[in-house]
């Protein structure tokens, strides 16, 4: 992955942390100093996992001592376990809500990241054990049975007899956009996402984002934030992309998703508050969970499905060159479909428990997640990758909704929902404190 040094207006913010290159500082009873223990052990564990640095906003001399010392993974776990109990020591100070907050993420984010060091060092947890200690979160587990009465309902509403899968790939590959047609109706979906989230989040001056258009990915999208806000948005043309994937891409990675998260979080606790743990995005981290999953409920903010709907038959139909009279009936099918979202974690959990080999697991998808066989091992070839990372995405996106609508953000008050929805994206929460009564 590519890791990119933020603007210079970050750089000086951090001038006066110690940026020495030849080692990393001890911790102590300050959690200004444990933040700067946690970005630099963060940016270490880089060196042996390629993944783990997602975006990186901080001094490029940290990153260059780094790649220096090669410090060993027994060493990395020595030093986080040391700050970790250094944290633990100001546990009982006095703290406002907000600073409670950032104190209780950083304990989270050292736990997270003791564990994903431990794995590399070779230990095995099972996925449940797996995404408990780096998400914060465990997805509930959901039999065969549950996922055929989706499934029986499904074959009622599809057109045709026998073979579900089959029924369903034979509708939906008439709702497959155009590759001459994709750039259209892509740049009018993040048009219109743009526009309405500018109308409710007040967005910083300058903010932008490209797209590019790869192929050989194990993800159909991907969200490269580079700082000052600014993103590089990669879109995966390996498979088809039907008609629903528009909104889906641009609202996830753009508006109000990713590029919104990663862009308040940059102002809101780094340059404002200076918060330099923030600075860093470990992928293997609790932050996963809200981003992944205030980016998908962030389409539902963007667009209430009525809305969404009358949209894509005016606009993005026509681009695409497919026939807006079908709009309606395409995502009453859809929303079904969206019920089978958690056969995807079953079929993780499965196969990296080592219940299932890949091809079985594969199976599991075209059966239980009506995909495509090429769908169905480039998703294994994801979880190959990322492994429990897949929970992110639905339980995330559940206990964002859960959350949010606990706190009067419901789709009749979408104001309201808009104000909660900016405010969890600019606040260090837990996934576990998203389960947690608002307070009258």
């Amino acid at each position: 992955m590519r890791f990119l040094a933020a603007a210079i207006s970050i750089l000086i913010l951090l001038s006066s942390c110690d940026a020495r290159p030849s080692m990393t500082p001890e911790p102590s009873d300050s959690i200004d100093a444990l933040a700067e223990t946690y970005v630099r052990l963060v940016l270490a564990l880089g060196e042996h996992d390629p993944d783990m640095v997602d975006a990186y906003l901080g001094p490029a001399e940290w990153r260059e001592v780094a790649a220096a010392e090669k410090t060993t993974l027994t060493e990395l776990a020595r030093r986080a376990e040391e700050a970790a109990a250094g944290l633990a020591r100001l546990a009982d100070l006095e703290r406002d809500e907000i600073e409670q907050l950032r104190y209780l993420h950083l304990e989270g984010s050292y736990r997270s990241l003791i564990a994903r060091i431990a794995m590399l060092a070779g230990e095995r947890l099972s996925f449940d054990e797996e995404s408990r200690a780096l998400y914060d979160a465990v997805a509930p587990t959901r039999d065969a049975a549950h996922y055929h009465e989706i499934l029986d309902r499904l074959s009622a509403a599809l057109p045709g007899d026998g073979d579900v899968l089959e029924r369903y790939e034979t509708f939906r590959n008439a709702f497959a956009i155009p590759r001459a047609n994709l750039d259209a109706v892509l740049s009018a979906a993040i048009d219109a996402c743009r526009e309405r989230t500018r109308e409710h989040i007040e967005l910083p001056e300058g903010e932008s984002f490209t797209v590019e258009y790869v192929t050989d990915k194990s993800w159909s999208g991907y969200n490269w934030y580079q700082g000052d806000f600014q993103s590089l948005i990669q879109i995966n043309t390996d498979l088809p992309i039907y008609i629903d994937r528009i909104l889906d891409l641009a609202c996830h990675e753009g508006y109000p998703g990713h590029h919104v998260y990663n862009l308040l979080v940059e102002r809101t606790l780094v340059r404002d508050r200076g918060w330099i743990e923030f600075a860093i995005y470990p992928l293997f981290s609790p932050r996963s969970l809200i981003a992944e999953g205030s980016a998908n409920y962030g389409i539902d903010v963007a667009f209430p499905e009525a809305e969404r709907i009358a949209f894509e038959r005016e606009t993005l139909f026509p681009l695409a060159g497919l026939d807006p009279e079908q709009a309606a009936g395409y995502y009453e099918v859809q929303k079904l479909v969206s019920e089978l979202s958690y056969a995807g974690n079953e079929a993780a959990r499965r196969y990296l428990d080592g219940e299932i080999d890949a091809a079985a697991a594969a199976d599991w998808l075209a059966t239980y997640s009506l995909m495509s066989r090429p769908r169905a091992e480039q998703r294994v070839r994801f979880i190959d990758q990322y492994r429990s990372y897949v929970i992110n995405y639905n339980l995330g996106e559940d206990l964002v909704r859960t959350f949010i609508e606990s706190r009067g953000g419901t789709a009749e008050e979408p104001e309201r929902r808009w104000q909660e929805f900016a405010d969890l994206l600019s606040s260090p929460r837990l996934p576990s404190q998203l389960l947690q009564p608002a307070q009258p």
